[in-house]
């Protein structure tokens, strides 16, 4: 779900849960088919804190149930009620599945359905989360190798900062590779997270410091790195920059979340290159989620 646009796309139809029906005119927004005041398969959770990181881009976080079973790296059916119905659409977690609150990054978009109004969130206030995560970026949907590159765009961030904070990522792979691309730079969410707070976190931090390479992109300022990750690994600047071997698909792994175009773009390169996709039921040496991205 990235950054500077609305998060938007068409759940497949084994990720939609029983009883929600697209909004007419409003991609990846959803709603009860029948109104109710029960809904069982979200839980009613309170938001804790948020934090805007630009006037489009926020995170907050909330309570999790106690039953709320997740994977790194899935996405659960996210929002509030209006007019007697809940209105929904796909989140990553942004959370890692051992910690007690749930983390989700959205982007506001004036005339959204629901982000135009979860973007006014406080503590205190309720949103609904679906009860039943799921997803294609996991890690037993790719086979063992070295090095794994999460590759993402704007709010596409969010999965990867669960999975960042997964003991089996340091324990399966060598190098964890993760690549954000913004268009400006206060859109690069969590940075300071990840290059100052998780090298210090109690237990994963020394996995984090030996093995956890950021790599942050800038496509509409000044940056050290401007240029989009499919121009980044066909010119080989970010393996001469990040002193690590050219992709190779005997040995390296990558996950993709991000605007349709960063998408197909993407996997076309690593097509080309010889990976193979990866699924729920057969294991590749990429996988990428489809479910929501930026238009």
């Amino acid at each position: 779900m990235p950054v500077g646009t609305t998060p938007v796309g068409t759940l497949p139809a084994e990720a939609v849960p029983s009883g929600l029906e697209p909004v007419p005119g409003e991609a990846g927004v959803y709603h009860l088919a029948e109104p109710t005041k029960t809904y069982g398969h979200l839980n009613a959770e309170t938001v804790l804190t948020v934090h805007h990181w630009t006037d489009r881009l926020f995170s907050f976080t909330t309570t999790r149930d106690a039953a709320l079973r997740f994977e790194n790296g899935q996405f659960a059916m996210i929002g509030i009620e209006v007019e007697g119905k809940p209105l929904l659409r796909a989140y990553s977690i942004a959370s890692a599945n051992y910690e007690e609150q749930l983390e989700f990054l959205s982007i506001a978009v004036p005339d959204g359905p629901l982000t135009s109004r979860l973007r006014h969130v406080k503590p205190g206030d309720k949103v609904l989360i679906g009860r039943k995560p799921t997803g294609t970026l996991l890690l037993d949907n790719l086979r063992p190798g070295r090095n794994l590159y999460f590759l993402s765009t704007g709010t596409g961030l969010a999965p990867f900062m669960s999975l960042i904070k997964d003991p089996a990522v340091y324990e399966r792979f060598d190098k964890v590779i993760l690549s954000h691309t913004v268009r400006i730079s206060g859109e690069l969410a969590y940075a300071n997270h990840i290059r100052h707070e998780l090298p210090q976190h109690e237990f994963l931090g020394e996995d984090v410091s030996g093995k956890l390479l950021y790599y942050p992109a800038v496509t509409r300022e000044e940056f050290a790195v401007t240029d989009r990750i499919t121009k980044l690994i066909e010119s080989g600047k970010i393996f001469t920059d990040l002193n690590i071997p050219e992709l190779d698909p005997e040995h390296d792994r990558v996950m993709i979340c991000g605007s349709p175009e960063m998408l197909a773009d993407t996997e076309a390169l690593l097509e080309s290159r010889g990976f193979d996709e990866g699924n729920n039921s057969k294991p590749g040496a990429y996988v990428v989620e489809k479910a929501f991205a930026e238009r």
